[in-house]
């Protein structure tokens, strides 16, 4: 019997790993917070007693957009090499947005390792005037005795900036690096007359100035990442550096040589292509839909196919001058390296751009997890959320794990324990869908436009044929419901039942012709 997440995570707390537990004043500015101790850290090189951490964290890639994933054009070597060397988990996801800057919360998650109605902020973020109510990822790591480095996006403000980590090279604090105002040059294209160009650096976004030259953001981190390495190198102590690129989030922006890599008449538009969303999710108008014109068409998807692919490739070589540092350092042997992304993209999928639903596609992002004591050359099936991250490298450095992270460590999957962590996976848009998914199915509920749609994910991956219409699955819908209402219980969404249930009674009394 797989035991629930709930169950798992107090199983994470048994006596096999807490041999005592002691109160941590200080990490929090507002309430202490109760740690158990770990077993002797069993994931760092012969002779060192902890291993460093250095975590390369990608802005808008979805799962597909890995090369080792084998399902699109996109060329990824130092990414495929590095899941060669470590575990690629295949089904790594998000809990979902609390806003259309589905970062925001996604990162205050990954922050606070809790729920997406829990990190303890407004509007999905993990401050509240100024103040964290839960330990962070890097100042748990810190108060252990890790150096702490942070270069790169930052999106939840800068007193949780300044609580999370002793050492902030290089920072963007807004989060997006625009191009220009919405419904400028940079949106609405390709257009016959629209002279915005994705290697132009007069278009700033991506192009950034540094000692009086235009330098692209994935640069400007990796270079940050290679001098902070340097730095900790000098160290006895440990290291946990957090590099979180801007790339491959829009303005999509790249060297002409990584573009011209992707001819778009080469290019698959994918097979869930369709000129625009069937029904509607809300975000018609988002400022990610906008950057392309409605109705969509093969030729606008392959243009931002190109550039989102290229921007992917570029990002991938700086992250190839990372890890060639590491291994000019020497720590490369005794370091876990984690690649992961915030959240995903459509880039064209079900007639949408951006992230802001609960497709496979937005949802459902790279994982790579290489190091020592993780299995070499392993795939990973189990279903997992990345905010998992906090709670396995306490687990893999053998020290307390604060009581308050919700999401469970990854480690028992590494060591084959256990053969997953949950039966069924639960995601959130705002106030306008929910979902639930099982290894097979998932079903996805859109109050406002009175939708249910069923989806056998594992004979339809791209989540082309709505099965909800079809009497048989009624029972299957109606147990997947109950799976959703659990995790809405345990995750505190406050959203009401009864608004789904409406939703489900609305739509059985009249499904609706559309997808």
């Amino acid at each position: 019997m797989i035991q629930s997440q709930t169950q798992r995570a107090g199983a994470d707390r048994s006596p096999r790993r807490a041999l005592f537990v002691l109160l941590a004043w200080g990490l929090s500015a507002t309430v202490p917070v109760a740690f158990t101790v770990a077993a002797p850290a069993r994931f760092a090189a012969p002779g060192r007693d902890r291993p460093n951490f250095l975590f390369l964290f990608a802005d808008d890639m979805t799962f597909r957009a890995l090369g080792a994933a084998g399902q699109t054009a996109v060329k990824t070597p130092n990414l495929d090499r590095l899941a060669q060397r470590g575990t690629l988990f295949t089904h790594a996801f998000i809990q979902g947005g609390t806003s259309g800057a589905v970062c925001v919360a996604s990162r205050a998650m990954l922050l606070t390792g809790r729920y997406i109605w829990a990190t303890g902020g407004r509007n999905g973020d993990c401050a509240r005037d100024g103040k964290t109510l839960y330990p962070l990822w890097g100042q748990t790591l810190a108060s252990a005795g890790y150096q702490t480095f942070v270069a790169g996006k930052w999106h939840n403000g800068q007193a949780v900036l300044d609580q999370a980590f002793r050492t902030r090279s290089p920072v963007i604090l807004n989060g997006m690096l625009e191009s220009t105002k919405p419904g400028g040059p940079a949106y609405h294209r390709p257009a016959p007359d629209n002279l915005w160009q994705p290697d132009d650096p007069k278009w700033k976004g991506h192009w950034l100035e540094v000692g009086g030259k235009a330098v692209h953001s994935s640069e400007r981190w990796a270079d940050a990442a290679i001098a902070d390495i340097e730095t900790a190198r000098k160290s006895d102590r440990p290291f946990f550096i957090y590099i979180a690129f801007n790339a491959p989030h829009d303005p999509r922006q790249a060297p002409r040589a990584y573009l011209d890599m992707y001819p778009p008449d080469s290019l698959a538009v994918p097979p869930n292509f369709q000129p625009k969303h069937p029904f509607d999710l809300g975000e018609f108008e988002c400022r990610d839909e906008i950057l392309a014109p409605y109705p969509r068409t093969p030729a606008i998807v392959r243009t931002h196919l190109q550039e989102y692919y290229g921007i992917i490739s570029h990002l991938d070589a700086q992250v190839g001058r990372i890890l060639d540092a590491l291994e000019r350092s020497g720590q490369a042997r005794n370091t876990i390296v984690a690649f992961a992304a915030d959240n995903g993209l459509a880039v064209g999928q079900h007639g949408l751009l951006g992230k802001q639903c609960l497709y496979e596609h937005s949802i459902r992002v790279p994982l790579i997890v290489v190091g020592p004591g993780v299995p070499e050359g392993r795939r990973n099936d189990a279903m997992v959320y990345v905010p998992s991250l906090f709670a396995t490298t306490c687990e893999m450095a053998g020290i307390p794990a604060p009581e308050t992270v919700q999401f469970p460590s990854l480690v028992p999957l590494l060591t084959g324990q256990t053969p997953r962590l949950y039966d069924d996976i639960y995601a959130a848009y705002v106030d306008t869908q929910r979902m639930v998914r099982t290894e097979r199915w998932k079903l996805v509920l859109t109050p406002r436009a009175r939708m249910v749609q069923l989806f056998d994910i594992k004979n339809d991956p791209w989540e082309q044929q709505n099965l909800a219409r079809e009497s048989a699955n009624r029972a299957l819908i109606d147990d997947l419901y109950g799976r959703l209402k659990s995790w809405m219980r345990r995750v505190d969404d406050r959203l009401p039942v009864a608004t789904l249930d409406a939703t489900i009674e609305a739509f059985r009394a009249n499904p609706s012709p559309q997808p």
